[in-house]
């Protein structure tokens, strides 16, 4: 049995305890599909351990946040090399920040539930392919 490494069901948005089950309902950039599912596809585990959890997701996202206003910051300066135009660097990380949201959304999530959560741990005897179904 070969195990779903980490990193590869992280960045797939996988469960974290069977490694297998998708955490949202369809791709980041979708309209309306950047929903987290209630339960795992795969194992049935619950998401949202208990009422309210996901607010701590908000700090998670603050930090990514900076990370990505300071990177692209820095990025703005490098092609352009304008110091003068506060305009400029505004502009550009706003931009960059609303069009990164819905990945901070996502990942916010994903690295509470692997990283951040004591309660979830990964069990590899529920990391199985899924059984095909006949007609």
């Amino acid at each position: 049995m070969s195990k779903t490494p980490k990193l590869q069901a992280m960045l797939g948005a996988k469960c974290p305890r069977c490694r297998r089950g998708n955490m949202f309902e369809g791709g980041a950039y979708r309209l309306g599909a950047n929903r987290i599912n209630i339960h795992c596809p795969g194992c049935g585990m619950l998401f949202e351990i208990e009422p309210g959890y996901f607010y701590a997701a908000m700090y998670v996202s603050y930090a990514f946040n900076v990370a990505e206003g300071v990177g692209i910051c820095l990025l703005t300066w490098l092609v352009t090399g304008n110091t003068d135009s506060p305009w400029l660097y505004l502009g550009t990380i706003l931009i960059g920040l609303v069009l990164l949201s819905p990945l901070n959304f996502r990942y916010s999530r994903v690295i509470l539930l692997y990283w951040l959560s004591p309660k979830v741990h990964y069990r590899p005897e529920l990391d199985k392919p899924p059984i095909p179904k006949h007609d």
